[in-house]
């Protein structure tokens, strides 16, 4: 029997969500305010009696902002296609392959989710440098994919793992190749475990910082963050125009993450109970 919540939980729950979503709404109502309610006895006032979209406008005026959207989407679309499209085959194999070694290629692959970025940051840029890959789009998906593999292939792994096997005999029986058994009949069953993983890729590839500072220096191919962060002059900070900035980067993903939320939270929970 299901017992029903009562006015404590609810209490609770929007307690919860202000406190989660305080810093995003605090930044949402910064970029409304005029520069001289940032700062001083107003700059602690949650409301402004004299909203402006000045700040929005100054982003994509006075910055190359939409520049930085572009290479943002570019180098995480990119991220996203290559690494579902290489740890789907990886993952197959893994699940279905019994070959030695799987149990120790598996930790492996997880160990390698450890690695702090600033302990690799070096060696790869002294690769992509010396491969003249800095300063490109391509620079940046390299590293992003081999930051992004490891998780990926782990949930899919365990997508495939829960497809029945009987279907890829059925599917040989019937004349079918590993490679068309593999496209016409497992990718579409994964299909839920492939979106939930694309779209973790995506928004990994479109927060990432420190790769995207240190590898592409050229204005012509920073990213969202980078760009952002480098909007502080020498002497002042635009506070109104790095709030409107923020916000825009954040809504798409915000939206992104309610609209597939559930496809999210079953992908991510996808195995832990046995059946």
């Amino acid at each position: 029997m299901n017992k029903k919540p009562g006015i404590l939980f609810y209490v609770f729950l929007a307690v919860f969500v202000f406190v989660v979503m305080f810093p995003f709404l605090w930044i949402l109502l910064a970029s409304i305010k005029p520069a001289t309610e940032l700062f001083g006895e107003k700059a602690f006032t949650p409301l402004t009696d004299n909203p402006t979209f000045k700040n929005y406008i100054s982003v994509f005026v006075d910055y190359p902002f939409l520049t930085y959207l572009k290479n943002s989407f570019i180098v995480s679309i990119s991220t996203t296609l290559y690494t579902v499209f290489v740890a789907s085959f990886a993952a197959y194999a893994i699940a279905r392959l019994q070959f030695k070694g799987k149990t120790v290629i598996l930790g492996l692959v997880l160990s390698v989710t450890m690695f702090p970025q600033i302990a690799t940051i070096s060696p790869i840029y002294i690769i992509l440098k010396n491969l003249g890959l800095t300063n490109s789009y391509l620079g940046l998906i390299i590293p992003y994919t081999t930051i992004a593999l490891p998780l990926s292939i782990w949930l899919l792994v365990t997508f495939f793992r829960k497809i029945p096997f009987e279907l890829e005999e059925a599917a040989r029986m019937d004349g079918a190749t590993i490679m068309q058994t593999f496209w016409r009949v497992i990718f579409p069953l994964a299909a839920p475990g492939l979106f939930t993983t694309a779209i973790l890729v995506f928004i990994a590839a479109w927060n990432e910082f420190l790769f995207a500072l240190t590898i592409n220096t050229d204005v012509a191919y920073k990213t969202v963050p980078v760009g952002i962060a480098l909007f502080q002059g020498q002497f002042t900070i635009p506070w109104g125009e790095i709030s409107a900035a923020t916000v825009v980067v954040t809504v798409p993903l915000v939206i992104l993450v309610l609209l597939f939320q559930r496809r999210i939270v079953s992908g991510l929970t996808s195995g832990s109970v046995k059946e």
